[in-house]
């Protein structure tokens, strides 16, 4: 596991000990981001889409690079070409079809998809975005992708006697996308399922449709698997047994009072540790960010632990989510210095499997 990681690791990186640093995936649009796409939907507008697709280049370039400002060890485009994280994907999927906004709380709305009919692959649906972030990054690229499970519970199935079923069909769909991205020279993709979340006892359905997602896989991509804010003593430690390398969990929110949970049994794979806030644009300090950091330390060694925002960082002010990026990779790396020194000492001595 460490060294399959370590293919992350800069070649300059200063200290004998890394901390990967990377995001989760989504990241605050430029402004004039959204005026083109409301003026690429404005049949009104002479703006077509060549663009458009200008547009959502220059936007994932921009992005890319102020993740490489920032210091990212591993790099995404903010997902610019995104507009939300399953009707991106419904909208490429056959069998999927929308039939108007719902409200989801107060004067919130999602575009809720239907599966109507059998789900089909058609286009490849990331294989460009993470082409073209392979041509602009020097830096290392992470490929985010919703998974099966939040793109069957986030929608209304009507094709479907079960959830298992519908998800199983999309899974396969998802892996299809996933070999296309490894032909394509992906090697860190991860899987989102924030749904696992919310309906926690679906955990086994979850397990099952991540082994037909990663089926046929090489062993030298990186898996990761996204889990937002929820009760994980009710997936702990069964998730251990999720075919992925590496667990994004989002335990800032709550100011880390899960941490608990994952010491017992051994957290035995990579621990991605959400280290800022995604819910507020105070930008936390280098030592608070240290602090956060030294959470993790508790339960896995320094080359089981990669350090990230929460969540997704879109719903802040982008100078907001910048800063917070540059503070959290300062913190990591005089963290590292300090591990180096024998300041830091890890509480853990996980041995990571396979190594």
């Amino acid at each position: 596991m460490t060294a399959l990681r370590d293919q992350f690791r800069p070649i300059d990186h200063p200290h004998d000990h890394f901390l990967m640093t990377t995001v989760v995936g989504a990241y605050p649009k430029p402004k004039w981001h959204h005026r083109a796409r409301t003026s690429f939907e404005d049949s009104t507008t002479d703006f077509g889409r060549p663009k458009w697709e200008m547009s959502k280049d220059d936007a994932a370039q921009l992005v890319t690079g102020e993740h490489e400002r920032a210091g990212l060890d591993v790099v995404t485009d903010g997902e610019m070409r995104r507009n939300e994280m399953v009707e991106f994907f419904a909208e490429r999927i056959e069998g999927y079809e929308f039939n108007g906004p719902v409200k989801v709380w107060g004067h919130n709305y999602f575009d809720k998809p239907s599966v109507h009919k059998k789900v089909e692959y058609g286009d490849s649906w990331l294989v460009d975005e993470y082409t073209f972030t392979s041509s602009v990054a020097t830096r290392p690229i992470k490929v985010p992708i919703t998974g099966p499970y939040t793109l069957s519970k986030w929608a209304f199935n009507e094709a479907y006697d079960t959830t298992a079923g519908l998800a199983g069909d999309v899974a396969e769909l998802v892996n299809t996308e996933v070999l296309k991205l490894v032909d394509a020279g992906a090697r860190y993709i991860q899987i989102d399922e924030p749904a696992l979340a919310t309906t926690l006892e679906d955990h086994a359905i979850v397990r099952d449709a991540l082994e037909t997602v990663v089926a046929g896989v090489p062993d030298d991509v990186y898996l990761g698997l996204h889990v937002c804010y929820g009760d994980y003593s009710r997936i702990y430690p069964e998730i251990l047994e999720f075919p992925v390398d590496e667990f994004d969990l989002e335990l800032n929110n709550g100011d880390y009072s899960q941490i608990e949970v994952f010491k017992e049994p051994s957290f035995t794979k990579t621990l991605g540790l959400g280290a800022v806030d995604v819910h507020s644009a105070k930008v936390e300090s280098v030592a608070e960010i240290k602090s956060n950091i030294k959470h993790g330390l508790e339960v896995v060694p320094p080359e089981q632990l990669t350090i990230s925002p929460d969540c997704g960082l879109k719903l802040l002010p982008r100078d907001a989510a910048f800063k917070k990026l540059q503070n959290m990779v300062t913190a990591a790396r005089e963290v590292e210095s300090e591990l180096d020194d024998g300041i830091i000492e890890p509480a853990s001595k996980v041995t990571a499997a396979g190594d």
